[in-house]
């Protein structure tokens, strides 16, 4: 329940087991389109698409619950066309779970194309220079069109480094938008996350932890590491943060999506993640491994008859060679880009699905070790 808005949340977290030697936790995420199992890795449908994956082939991978990106979809084609269509699910064709984030992250990825005031940010389109505004309301509002089991709150991602006193106001005032978003937040089949912020100060993120827990989200987001931090100090703070969120809801860290982050994320005590990564390095020809990634348009694979990954079952691996893959990517042929997408999804989603078996099987430090001691990144 919703202290804030007296309403029941939609989307529920329910925890199954820790591990007693780690922060790791098993759980499973109640939706109205399925209940998922966690930890999870979410793919990015930025555009209302996995770009060059279909719905089927996600189901084949066991993807559960994937992003749509509210920025995009309110530029192109525009929050009130996906509406009339039946929101995002009839919009895409994807009958599983679905999260939408708020705009937020454009707030740091389009620094230079936008000004932030109390009431919002003003954008200029990445797409025609047009003068576009974001308020805690009118992303809100945009999400409720989409039609998202997930909606997250409109927050400020700070780059790195920022001062404390610059982390301080912006956290603060992210907390006064979640509070805005909370009481915009009319729809029943949908569930609002807050996002916590903070920067890389340990008093800060407890600080938004707290301030965010008393209005009693349906989950909470962790929003602000992985913006060029080094990854001890990633991992640092992001500890310092999960110990102050509740056991009874999701814990979404934000924007990471490499095997190393996963399982350290994992460690923790996150649930979901989410990143563009997977299909982003597919297409410039890199794939994704136990032990680290593999540029396949190398030349040193030119006569490589084995797959991506020994033992790996996903449609590529079963069908094609190394050779075969690195002929598609230097002829510039779309399908190199789709074989290796499919591999990199099937890989981030499998690995998830390892580490959920580690946990119910009481050894999870024991893979976390073994997994980081082959990975070389």
């Amino acid at each position: 329940m919703c202290e804030l808005c007296n309403k029941k949340h939609a989307v529920t977290y329910e925890l199954i087991k820790e591990c007693p030697r780690s922060g790791a936790r098993l759980g499973k995420l109640h939706t109205p389109h399925g209940t998922f199992d966690t930890p999870m890795f979410m793919p990015v449908g930025t555009q209302a698409t996995v770009k060059t994956i279909s719905p089927e082939e996600l189901y084949d991978m066991k993807s559960q619950v994937i992003l749509a990106n509210t920025y995009h979809l309110f530029l192109r084609p525009g929050h009130e066309l996906v509406k009339k269509a039946g929101g995002l699910h009839k919009f895409m064709n994807y009958k599983r779970g679905m999260l939408t984030d708020s705009g937020g992250f454009q707030v740091f990825s389009l620094g230079a194309m936008r000004k932030i005031t109390e009431e919002g940010v003003m954008f200029r389109s990445h797409i025609d220079g047009s003068k576009q505004f974001l308020s805690p309301e009118v992303s809100t509002h945009v999400q409720e069109a989409l039609g998202a089991d997930i909606a997250m709150a409109f927050d400020e991602c700070i780059p790195y480094p920022s001062d404390f006193d610059y982390t301080k106001r912006s956290t603060e005032r992210t907390t006064r938008w979640a509070k805005r978003c909370l009481e915009a937040h009319t729809r029943e089949d949908q569930s609002l996350f807050g996002i916590v912020q903070g920067g890389m100060f340990p008093e800060l993120r407890k600080l938004s932890c707290q301030q965010l827990t008393e209005m009693d989200f349906a989950g909470y987001g962790i929003g602000g590491l992985s913006v060029g931090e080094p990854k001890p100090m990633m991992y640092d703070i992001l500890g310092q943060t999960t110990v102050h969120l509740p056991k009874n809801k999701a814990r979404y860290l934000m924007g990471v999506g490499t095997p190393d982050c996963l399982v350290e994320g994992v460690n923790l005590g996150v649930d979901m993640f989410d990143c563009v990564f997977p299909t982003r390095v597919a297409r410039n020809g890199t794939a994704m491994t136990h032990t680290g990634r593999l540029v396949v348009r190398n030349a040193i694979y030119a006569e490589d008859w084995r797959p991506i990954e020994e033992g790996c079952d996903c449609y590529t691996c079963r069908n094609f060679s190394r050779a075969y893959i690195r002929h598609l990517f230097k002829a510039e042929e779309t399908f190199g880009l789709r074989l290796l997408s499919i591999h990199n999804l099937h890989f981030i989603l499998k690995f998830a699905e390892e580490m959920r078996m580690a946990i119910a099987g009481d050894y999870f430090p024991e893979f976390r070790a073994n997994f980081l001691a082959n990975y070389k990144g």
